[in-house]
This record gives C-alpha cells, structure tokens and sequence, in this order.
C-alpha cells in the first residue's frame, strides 16, 4: 500500500527542499502539499505534477479537520508557519495564531479522525533565546528562554507536541532546527539579505549594502541536510515524543557570513550600518549541539558551499 506523506506549507522554503529529498531518495509515496489560497508556488513548480496539493488554512480548525479525514496520511510535517522573527514582532497575534492554533488544530483534526501518523513538528533553535556562555553548544536539556513573539509561539507550539505525545500517545518528533540557509531562502533571513543585495549591487540596481547587528553568531546547516534529518527522524520510533536538534555543531558570526559574501562578489561592495534592520531584542548565541541526531545523521555540506549556490541563485533570478 502506497504510503501518503502529508506536507503542511509544501510551498515554502523548507517545504520545497524536503520534497525534492522524498522524490530524489524514497520509494513512490503519495506527496500531499497544504497551501494557503493565492499563495506563491513558485519554489515546487518544477514538481508541481508529482504532488497532491490542497487548500488548507491551519488557523480554521474546519478546514484542517477536512484535510486530515480526507487524506488520513501516515507522515505528517508540520512546516506551515509566521517563520520571520522580526515580523513577529509587528503581528504577534497572527504569529500565534498561525504557529501554536494552528499546530493545535492539526493535532486535533489527527486525534478526532482517530489515526496515528508520525508527525514532526518543525520547531526552533529560537526557543533557547538567552543562552549563557557555559551552555554552549546548546543542548535540548537546555531552560528556553525566548526573546521574541516568534520563539515564544515555537516554545508553544514544541509543548503542545510533548502534551500530545504523552496525553494521547502520539508518534510526535519536535524538530529544533537551527538556521538553515540554500537556494530560495527568502530575503528576509539574513545571509540570503546579504546574498541579494549584493547581486543587486553585482547590477547596478542598488549602491550600498545594508546591515543591522553583525556580532551576533549563529550555526547554520544547509537546508538540503536539514530536510533529510526531517525525514530521517520520522524513521526513528526511540524519538517519538523526544525534542531533537537539527544543526551542524559550528558557529558564524554574521559578520563573518557578510564577508565571505563579498569575497564571492563580482565587483567592490560598500556597506553601511541600517538600525531599522537591528531587533527589540536579538539572540547573542545560538550553537547547537548535534550529539542526539549524529546517531542518525550528520551534515553533508559546507556552509561556504550554501552561500556561494545562494549567491548564484539570485544571480540567476535578479
């Protein structure tokens, strides 16, 4: 019996990538994609005739209930989500409904249709937020203690994911990933910020690279490896209930991201400092410890890889 894998938020970043993975590297499986209506399909376009895709808004427990008793899927990643910290912090209420009501009506609609698929919810190396110097790497024993609207719907959303595996016994895995960049990461984040500017530089349609806090350091992972942990967590029964992070164990500061950019330019890049690019509140640190996936998985890529194919990916759309 063909397997049905249900994708919420198929359309996006991640989403795009863990398709290309199940299609490129799993037996035939039935791939159903939920997207909000006039949405964007720009990223599945090249696979849009091997997918199922169907209408869905996670904030509308109806629709949701709809989906889940139509589809009865036996995996469900749960992408769909207000992903930008920033913007958190100018809609935090649509923030929350997206990320906490709509996972909560997600595992709902799965318990009410009384089946039991292996769900992983993507959660966030944001929940961590205030992290002490004697923390790091971080590991997923560690107190949250978030500092953005964003990380605080994460945290929620991460509880709920334990309250339903312990309450119900649901198969959950709550995935903690931290940032992972590659082609498509939309301008919002901050290395494919910089990566875009600089192709726009690269033609002559904007003078000056922009920049807000550069001390801060992140790990960051390529998407391509974050989405085959997604998929190889959910093959994995001893995680079901668990938190697991997904990175690669190393530290950049954004300053450092900035440079090897513009090592990569095609012409002389002058920056100058935008406050209204800094944060309320920013993260200083966010390094991961790895140990609990390494079992599984380990990153494949070089992060200096990641920049360079985000670079050439807006050079081939600017």
């Amino acid at each position: 019996m063909t397997q049905k894998i249900l994708i919420s938020g198929i359309n996006g970043f991640a989403g795009s990538h863990l398709c290309d993975y199940i299609l490129s590297n799993q037996e035939p499986l039935k791939i159903y994609g939920t997207i909000r209506r006039r949405s964007n399909n720009e990223n599945i376009q090249h696979i849009t005739e091997k997918l199922t895709l169907v209408e869905c808004d996670f904030r509308d427990s109806h629709s949701v209930d709809n989906v889940i008793t139509e589809i009865k899927p036996d995996k469900i990643f749960h992408l769909a989500a207000q992903s930008f910290v920033p913007t958190s912090w100018k809609i935090p209420t649509e923030t929350f409904e997206s990320n906490v009501i709509g996972t909560l009506n997600l595992l709902e609609a799965v318990k009410n249709a009384k089946i039991n698929p292996v769900i992983q919810i993507a959660c966030s190396s944001e929940e961590y937020g205030l992290v002490y110097n004697n923390e790091l790497p971080i590991k997923e024993t560690n107190q949250l203690r978030p500092l953005s609207p964003y990380a605080v719907s994460k945290v929620a959303q991460d509880l709920l994911g334990w309250q339903y595996h312990k309450s119900y016994g649901m198969k959950i895995i709550r995935t903690r990933a931290f940032n992972h960049s590659g082609e498509r990461r939309p301008a919002d984040f901050v290395d494919s910020a910089f990566a875009k500017q600089i192709v726009m530089i690269e033609n002559e349609k904007q003078s000056l690279l922009l920049y807000g806090n550069l001390d801060a350091i992140r790990d960051f992972t390529d998407v391509k490896d974050v989405v085959r942990a997604y998929w190889i967590v959910t093959e994995h029964p001893e995680l079901y209930g668990q938190a697991v992070n997904i990175c690669s164990g190393h530290g950049w500061k954004i300053e450092n991201v900035l440079n090897e950019l513009i090592r990569n330019a095609k012409c002389p890049i002058e920056k100058v400092y935008d406050k209204e690019k800094s944060r309320p509140s920013d993260v200083p640190v966010l390094l991961g410890d790895n140990s609990l996936i390494s079992k599984y998985w380990k990153p494949e890529f070089n992060y200096k890889e990641t920049l360079l194919n985000m670079l050439n990916y807006w050079r081939k759309r600017i």
